[in-house]
């Protein structure tokens, strides 16, 4: 079953209509009874807070930009790679867009991630989004290790030949039925980094994990 959601946001649609395969890779549905124990049971997303801080709640800095033009010129071309030493992660990246149907479609495969080309690129202002599936049925996928990213660790994003650096500020777990859509997809004032993928509970019955995992970056 797939999953449509407002078109008002665009690249909402890219990880909240599901990029669906057999593990259930983000989609969204209403939670099942919460008894049953999967590979992340210990985790609790309703135990979390509400909102984490993000870059975007933070004031605005005091200054003016360089009067002298001496900052660095802005970043062109597509993403191609993805690292986070921190956890092993090391991956191409596939460029994602809408189907027909307005779903995202899915990395080809599950060792590599995808970036949604249709909204914002890495390293320019606004909140890029990167999305990787967790696992398969034949064991780990590209974003299995993502729930060890902690605040502080680096990713790096290759992007026309150079290297973008972000910092992780929050990590968040949320039920896929209260997902927040705003806040991960709404626009920054910044250049920021979301990485996106499944776990919690896995519903066998769905055939899908009932939560997501949303790890929050600013670049620099």
């Amino acid at each position: 079953m797939k999953v449509r959601v407002r078109a008002v946001l665009p690249i909402a649609v890219s990880l909240l209509t599901g990029l669906v395969v057999a593990t259930g890779y983000l989609m969204v549905r209403e939670p099942a009874p919460t008894d049953a124990l999967g590979r992340w049971g210990q985790v609790s997303p309703s135990s979390l807070p509400s909102a984490v801080p993000v870059p975007s709640d933070w004031p605005e800095p005091e200054g003016k930009a360089d009067p002298f033009g001496t900052a660095e010129p802005a970043v062109t071309g597509a993403p191609t790679r993805l690292r986070v030493a921190s956890v092993g992660i090391d991956t191409a990246l596939e460029t994602l867009h809408l189907g027909a149907d307005g779903e995202l479609m899915p990395p080809e495969g599950y060792k590599r991630a995808g970036w949604y080309a249709d909204g914002t690129a890495p390293g320019d202002i606004g909140p890029a989004v990167l999305a990787g599936h967790v696992d398969s049925q034949s064991g780990p996928a590209v974003f299995y290790r993502l729930r060890e990213v902690d605040t502080g660790d680096r990713i790096e994003v290759t992007r026309g030949g150079r290297t973008v650096t972000f910092t992780v500020t929050a990590t968040a777990w949320y039920p896929k039925a209260a997902f927040p859509t705003d806040r991960v997809y709404g626009p920054t004032p910044d250049r920021q980094l979301r990485l996106i993928t499944c776990g919690g509970v896995f519903d066998r019955g769905l055939r899908s994990y009932r939560d997501n995992l949303v790890v929050y970056a600013v670049a620099g």
